[in-house]
């Protein structure tokens, strides 16, 4: 069962033409909260949670995101350390760099990089349900045991520079952060929203670690938990 979080919270989903979103706000409804689907830099600014949704190719990603003005306002979002969320595209979109479409500059707000899955032995796309191994506690995690099954669609996977920054591994011919985080920001690989009561309530322990504000400033030190 999922439990409500208690309160509604305006969170608001970043609009840019990914074809995720409304699967994630009905997720976010679910749980109680108030998804706001917007570009509106007004918004982004008034939210109390945020989240970067995405599926797709990095260079249509950051070419919509540029395109849609949001690029400015997502990054003063972060950098004031305030609750984010990005699902696959948008766990991508953070780090430095993608090797899609022959190189592609990323957000680079995490380190890492983005490389494509290696088609011996294993079908590309990776697509379907796997297990996510927790490598660390954090309050999104809770309740959701290690190994549970999560739904993935993605042809290229995350590598991040620093193993800290991983909250949970995958393997598919090679092991991968599926989930990462560093202070105020949190973003999967996986699909919460397509993950069932697993992912709804990996959703709702995003919202109520929002509410909590059990996090710190992304220029500060330290990890949250």
């Amino acid at each position: 069962m999922i439990h409500s979080t208690g309160m509604s919270k305006n969170v608001v989903i970043v609009d840019y033409g990914a074809g995720n979103i409304r699967s994630v706000a009905r997720a976010v409804a679910h749980v109680d909260g108030a998804p706001v689907v917007s570009a509106d830099p007004d918004d982004i600014d008034r939210a109390e949670a945020l989240i970067l949704p995405g599926v797709g190719a990095a260079a249509d990603t950051m070419e919509n995101l540029r395109s849609r003005n949001v690029i400015g306002p997502v990054m003063e979002y972060i950098a004031a350390g305030r609750p984010f969320l990005g699902v696959c595209m948008g766990l991508q979109a953070l780090l430095d760099w993608s090797e899609e479409n022959g190189g592609t500059d990323c957000l680079g707000v995490l380190p890492g990089k983005i490389l494509r899955f290696s088609s011996e032995g294993r079908k590309v796309p990776h697509m379907g349900w796997n297990t996510v191994e927790w490598t660390r506690e954090h309050a999104i995690t809770e309740g959701i045991p290690s190994g549970s099954a999560f739904y993935f669609v993605h042809s290229y996977h995350p590598t991040v520079d620093d193993p800290a920054l991983a909250l949970g591994m995958t393997e598919y011919g090679v092991t991968f952060p599926s989930a990462v985080g560093r202070d105020n920001v949190v973003a999967t690989q996986f699909h919460p929203e397509k993950s069932g009561e697993t992912g709804l309530r990996l959703y709702s322990n995003f919202l109520t670690w929002a509410r909590s504000a059990a996090f710190v400033s992304f220029a500060g030190a330290g990890t949250s938990t």
